[in-house]
C-alpha cells in the first residue's frame, strides 16, 4: 500500500493538493482513500461532500474520511482515559477540564495514523493520501512513535511492577483512584504493538511525505526545517509541490511581470535547497478548486504524465559503514545548521539533536565498544566517525 502525507505551513493549500492527488489517482484507476488528519477538517469542504469518521464513497475508486481523534482514542484506550479523568476529578478539577487534560500528549497524532492504517487495510486500498495538519503537528505525527516508544519501554515495566506491589496496599489507605491491570494492559498494547507498527509504517519505503510550499520566503524556510527533521527520523520525502504559480503568459502583463520574475527565482531556490527532490508546479487557479472533477483537473495539471502515487525520489537512509580502520555512521541532514547539531554516544545508542528534535539511534553491535572520534557535516549528511580506544591519539 502506497501512503503519502501532505504537509506544509498553514494556508499553503495542503488540503486542495492532497484531494487533487487522490482524485487524479482515482480517475486513473487506483483504488484510493484520502484522509484528513487535520483537526480543522476542511477536506469535506474541498470535496463538497459531507464526510464521516468512516470511509465515504465520493467518486468511482475514491473514498474519503475525516478522522475524529477523540472517538478513536475512546475506542482504543478507554481505560487509560477513564483512569486519567477520575484522577483529575479527584484532585478537584472540573469534569469538562478533566476530559480535556486526559487527552494524552500525542494521542491525536497516534490515533489518526492508527485509524488510517486500519481503514486502509480493511478497504483494500492501493493508494492512501493523508491531509496532515500544519508542519509542526505533522512532525509530531511522524516522530512520535520513535520518541514515545523508547520512553515508555523504560517507564511502563517499572510502573507496572510498582503498581502490582503497591496498589493493593494503597487502596486500603487512600481514596485516590489507582490504575488497575486493565490500564497497564492497554498501555502495554499501545507501546509494544501499535507504536512499533506505526514506526515501521512511517519509515517504510512505500511511505512518503510531500511538502506543499508557495513562493514566499517564510513558507520555504519552514519547509526547509521540516525537511531536515524528517531526514533525521528517516521519514522519506519524495517531492515538493510549489503551489499558486502564475502562468507564464502572466509575465507579459506589466502588473504581474515582477511577480512572475520573483516566482521564477523562488522556484529555482526551492529546486536547489531541496535537491534531489523534484519540484512540481501547481498553477494558481482562476477560482477555488472544489468538487471532485475540479480537483481531478487540478491534479492532472500538477502531475501531467507522472503517476500521482509514484515514488518520485528515493530518500537517503542512515548508513553504517567501515572505511579502513574507521567505522562511519552517515546520517542524512539536508540544510542543517552545523551550530544546531549535537552528537553524543551513550552506551549502545547515538543521540543526535538538531534544533528542537532529538533522535536516539541504536548502534550496530560492532559500533557499541567503539568511541566517538568526530562528527562533521559534509554536504547534506552528518559524517560520524568511531574508532577503538587503542586507536585514539594520547592526550598530553
Amino acid at each position: 500500500m502506497r501512503l503519502i502525507l501532505y504537509t506544509g505551513k498553514g494556508g499553503v493549500g495542503k488540503t486542495t493538493t492532497a484531494a487533487a492527488t487522490a482524485a487524479c489517482a482515482a480517475a486513473r484507476g487506483r483504488r484510493t482513500l484520502v484522509a484528513s488528519a487535520d483537526a480543522a477538517h476542511s477536506l469535506g469542504d474541498v470535496l463538497e461532500q459531507r464526510l464521516e469518521p468512516t470511509p465515504t464513497r465520493v467518486a468511482p475508486n475514491l473514498d474519503a474520511i475525516e478522522i475524529d481523534a477523540r472517538v478513536e482514542m475512546l475506542r482504543r484506550w478507554g481505560r487509560i482515559r477513564e483512569f486519567l479523568v477520575s484522577m483529575f476529578e479527584y484532585r478537584g478539577i472540573d469534569a469538562v477540564v478533566a476530559e480535556e487534560l486526559a487527552m494524552l500528549p500525542g494521542a491525536e497524532e497516534i490515533t489518526t495514523l492508527l485509524a488510517v492504517e486500519e481503514y486502509a487495510h480493511a478497504g483494500g486500498y492501493e493508494f492512501v493520501v493523508v491531509d496532515c495538519a500544519p508542519t509542526d503537528s505533522t512532525l509530531r505525527l511522524v516522530t512520535l512513535p520513535d520518541v514515545a516508544s523508547r520512553f515508555f519501554r523504560i517507564l511502563l515495566p517499572i510502573a507496572a511492577t510498582i503498581s502490582g506491589v503497591a496498589v493493593p496496599l494503597a487502596r486500603r489507605l487512600v481514596a485516590a483512584p489507582l490504575p488497575d491491570s486493565g490500564v497497564f494492559r492497554e498501555a502495554d498494547e499501545l507501546i509494544y504493538r501499535h507504536l512499533a507498527a506505526l514506526q515501521k509504517r512511517i519509515t517504510h519505503r512505500d511511505t512518503s511525505v510531500r511538502m506543499v510550499v508557495t513562493p514566499e520566503r517564510m513558507v520555504i524556510d519552514e519547509a526547509q526545517r521540516a525537511y531536515t527533521d524528517l531526514a533525521l527520523f528517516e521519514v522519506g520525502c519524495d517531492a515538493v509541490i510549489m503551489n499558486r504559480m502564475l502562468p507564464e503568459a502572466a509575465a507579459d502583463e506589466e502588473f504581474f511581470a515582477d511577480w512572475c520574475r520573483l516566482q521564477g527565482e523562488r522556484f529555482l531556490d526551492v529546486a536547489r535547497l531541496f535537491a534531489p527532490l523534484p519540484v512540481l508546479a501547481a498553477p494558481l487557479a482562476e477560482d477555488e478548486v472544489c468538487g471532485v472533477e475540479a480537483l481531478r483537473a487540478h491534479g492532472e495539471a500538477i502531475f501531467g504524465d507522472i503517476a500521482p502515487e509514484a515514488r518520485l525520489c528515493n530518500a537517503p537512509r542512515v548508513q553504517f559503514v567501515r572505511e579502513g580502520p574507521e567505522y562511519i555512521a552517515i546520517v542524512p541532514l539536508p540544510n542543517a545548521n552545523p551550530g544546531d547539531i549535537d552528537v553524543v554516544k551513550v552506551d549502545d545508542e547515538l543521540s543526535i539533536t538538531t534544533g528542537s528534535r532529538r533522535r536516539s539511534l541504536k548502534l550496530p553491535r560492532r559500533f557499541v565498544p567503539l568511541s566517538l572520534v568526530s562528527a562533521r557535516l559534509e554536504g547534506r549528511a552528518m559524517r560520524i566517525s568511531f574508532a577503538p580506544e587503542a586507536a585514539l591519539p594520547e592526550v598530553v
